[in-house]
């Protein structure tokens, strides 16, 4: 059966996440009602992040099959077409392997968080990054972020339900910098536990309060306990930004 890859941005608020759930519409779900709108074919859509309530995509990656072969801009354009009126958008498709896998075969995962730091309220913005009226400063925030960056057990920024097999991920870079009113972090890794992105935001964000220093940091991923860590950022700030198959693998097994 011919094996389609397909790039998808989508504004996460409408949507319980990227998998299909009972209680709520889902990326998953309305993507392969789109397939089945284009050509009759009832399929699963395989996602390379499981991304959670309210979190948006740029470059999220998925694979499907089909039971007859298409050119990949038609499958693009007429997913496009059925995908109306939902906040989701079909970037590119292409014809790849049968033994492709969007993602166990993924090697990197990119993924920002936005905070808007201004005193006035978002508007336009509103829903789509974490607004923090008082001022932080964005360097504590990068320094901090350093003593996360590696291979570590990282308990403390994992959710209480997160089901990857180990808590021992390779965070390749963790960076922090201030883009006028915003202050933008970079994670990058091979796979993340469940809302660890959210909660080392979190954390940084009091380093950027002056609550926390970054000695304070090294001693919460120390701890191994996630009550020693900070709160868990809203989800409106997050976006995932790419999803890479090309390069090395860090050494997680894991493709959560």
């Amino acid at each position: 059966m011919p094996r389609y890859k397909i790039t998808v941005e989508y504004d996460g608020r409408d949507f319980v996440g990227w998998q299909r759930q009972d209680n709520g519409p889902s990326v998953q779900e309305a993507l392969e009602d789109a397939i089945r709108g284009f050509c009759g074919d009832t399929v699963t859509v395989f996602g390379a992040g499981r991304t959670d309530s309210g979190v948006h995509a740029l470059g999220q990656v998925a694979h499907f099959d089909l039971a007859e072969a298409h050119p990949p801009d038609t499958v693009r354009d007429a997913l496009n077409f059925h995908l109306k009126p939902a906040a989701v958008a079909v970037l590119a498709a292409e014809s790849v392997a049968e033994t492709f896998h969007a993602r166990f075969d993924a090697v990197r995962r990119v993924y920002l968080y936005r905070i808007l730091n201004r005193r006035p309220p978002p508007v336009l913005e509103r829903g789509r990054a974490w607004w923090v009226p008082a001022p932080l400063d964005a360097g504590s925030m990068a320094a901090a972020a350093r003593a996360l960056v590696g291979r570590h057990d990282f308990t403390t920024f994992r959710a209480a339900l997160c089901q990857a097999r180990s808590p021992v991920k390779t965070l390749d870079a963790l960076d922090v910098s201030r883009r006028g009113d915003e202050i933008h972090v970079m994670a990058r890794a091979r796979s993340f536990l469940h809302h660890q992105v959210r909660n080392m935001v979190g954390t940084l964000k009091l380093v950027g309060d002056g609550k926390w220093t970054a000695d304070e940091v090294r001693v919460a991923l120390a701890a191994r306990d996630r009550a020693r860590g900070g709160p868990t950022a809203p989800a409106d700030g997050l976006y995932l930004v790419e999803v890479g198959y090309d390069g090395p693998a860090s050494e997680d097994g894991d493709p959560s």
